[in-house]
């Protein structure tokens, strides 16, 4: 026996398309996109499932952001070098337009839907970047409160050259967008900010008010951005501001940064704490309502945060998939083994729900259905980002031992699992959110009721559970409510999840879906535990998973 010999390993995943494998993304481009965005893609696709942009992301998470406060003469700079795999990377995103260049292109052009499914494409490769892309792209609608703010950054925040460097205004071709919102006595309670802001005519050229900010920010993304959406209080009440890091004369603004998070996950991105010692801002929309100004830009973010955990989740399905189908055990390759089938194709119907839900609300932001989407991202925020944690570490059992150890690329996937759940609110805050949405915004409801009723006929599950959301509507404008928010949100994502699926998907996923999802004894408490779904079905999705 040679003991250097290796035998069922499963082969590297790597050097396959992550677009044109990803039949969601395709048939969503095919359903509401364009083809010329469809080939362009594909491009993307290519390059993402490269070994090359493979190492890009190893090399941006084993050699994480460092922080630089001070020069070697003692003079203060406040910067953060990050791996040059982090550069190749963000080149890349916004190289192929996934920041805020859908917002400069006519509405109804499919611009938003190809944007978002190019953020799952990239996604995929490595997530940790795409946390100013997405700040990025949020920012441009916030910005569109002042006009003539507007107007000068949103074509560098639309521009497809990176530049990472920090210089004014005027000598940068690009910007990225960063945002301070979160404070240590405060988190997801904005209203609790105590970031003073004071009214400072004069100064750099900009436009708008002007003022100066102090306070400490406990979160601080991607602080080497160009520009940041800052919430602070004026005496009228918290208000949104325009925070560039390097004014127009040259000189820096006073930010200064404390430190960087240890995180988790998301390592090749930096999120900081800073403290504001009179900086320099110009006002974001009306004095005293920032909260409203801000929330245009959590909205997009919070479409991001869906489309990227369901990437998280097809990454996860196909690695398992890919696994199972090289590695044999107790005489079978595991992919022919019913219980691991079972777990297989559990995780690739939920997948897909989550995926289609997020490209149906991009196409809902490209078509103007403003209010189906103000709905609906708020329950896919909510759900999609809660079932990726369990989710990937059920992939990641599928692997044994091997999911386990850093090189097989699904520790990190774990643990970047949780972070959408948390990003812009937590699962509470987002179930309060859609309570809010159903009893303030009518429209959004019959909007909703719109989407579920092309779901009708197929499935008595289905039409069971679109026929109970009128009481859970009633619900949610009762005292009672707030108890019962996740109940309510969970099956009006569930069922909107299923109604998709219904009219979008092939019947091998929706009906797997909606057995396992709405009748109460087609599923157990874990993944695995479908009932009745024959091995011609199974088979079908998993190659429709991974191809």
């Amino acid at each position: 026996m040679d003991t250097s010999d290796v035998a069922n390993q499963v082969p590297d995943l790597v050097g396959h398309d992550l677009f044109t494998s990803d039949a969601v993304a395709v048939e969503a481009m095919e359903r509401w996109g364009r083809l010329e965005d469809s080939v362009a893609l594909a491009d993307l696709g290519r390059h993402a499932g490269s070994a090359e942009v493979q190492a890009w992301a190893d090399d941006a998470h084993r050699n994480p952001p460092r922080l630089r406060t001070h020069d070697r003469t003692g003079a203060r700079v406040d910067e953060v070098d990050y791996d040059r795999g982090y550069h190749d990377l963000m080149r890349t995103a916004v190289g192929h337009g996934l920041t805020a260049e859908p917002w400069t292109r006519p509405a109804g052009s499919g611009a938003h839907l190809r944007r978002a499914a190019g953020f799952v494409t990239w996604s995929r490769a490595e997530a940790g970047h795409l946390c100013p892309v997405s700040m990025t792209y949020a920012a441009a609608p916030a910005l569109r409160s002042s006009p003539e703010l507007a107007a000068r950054w949103v074509p560098r925040l639309a521009s497809r050259h990176y530049d990472p460097t920090l210089a004014p205004f005027g000598e940068k071709r690009s910007a990225i967008a960063g945002m301070g919102m979160t404070e240590k006595q405060g988190g997801s309670d904005v209203r609790a900010n105590v970031t003073r802001a004071v009214a400072t005519p004069g100064g750099p050229v900009e436009g708008g008010e002007t003022y100066r900010l102090t306070g400490h920010k406990w979160f601080f993304s991607a602080p080497m951005s160009d520009v940041f959406l800052v919430l602070a209080t004026t005496p009228a009440g918290v208000t949104c501001f325009l925070v560039p890091r390097v004014l127009d004369d040259g000189t820096r603004n006073a930010l200064r940064l404390q430190r960087l998070k240890d995180k988790l996950g998301n390592r090749s991105n930096a999120s900081s704490e800073v403290e504001l010692e009179g900086a320099w801002a110009v006002r974001v929309g009306d004095d005293g309502r920032g909260i409203r100004t801000i929330l245009e830009m959590v909205s997009s973010t919070r479409l991001d945060c869906i489309l990227g955990s369901s990437a998280t989740m097809r990454e996860a399905a196909v690695r398992a998939v890919h696994h199972a189908r090289h590695r044999s055990a107790f005489g079978a390759r595991l992919v022919d083994q019913p219980l691991m089938r079972n777990v297989l194709v559990d995780l690739a119907v939920e997948a897909e729900a989550a995926e289609l839900l997020g490209l149906r609300m991009a196409h809902a932001v490209d078509v103007g259905e403003s209010d189906l989407a103000r709905l609906g991202v708020a329950l896919g925020k909510f759900w999609v980002c809660k079932r990726t944690l369990p989710m990937v570490a059920e992939a990641l059992e599928c692997l044994g031992g091997a999911g386990y150890v850093e090189e097989n690329g699904m520790a990190r996937l774990y643990r970047e699992a949780p972070l959408n759940s948390i990003w812009e609110g937590s699962g509470n805050v987002g179930a309060l959110d859609v309570l809010r949405a159903m009893t303030r915004e009518p429209a959004s409801v019959a909007a909703l009721d719109k989407e579920l009723s092309g779901a009708r006929g197929h499935d008595r599950g289905l039409d069971r559970a679109i026929d109970e959301v009128p009481a859970l509507v009633a619900l949610a404008a009762t005292d009672e409510a707030p108890w019962q928010a996740r109940r309510i949100v969970e099956h009006l994502a569930v069922t909107l999840q299923a109604a998709l699926l219904v009219q979008h998907s092939p019947a091998a996923v929706s009906d797997t879906f909606v057995a396992g999802r709405l009748d109460p004894s087609g599923h157990g408490a874990t993944f695995g535990t479908l009932a009745g779904v024959g091995d011609a079905e199974v088979t079908r999705v998993l190659d429709r998973t991974f191809a």
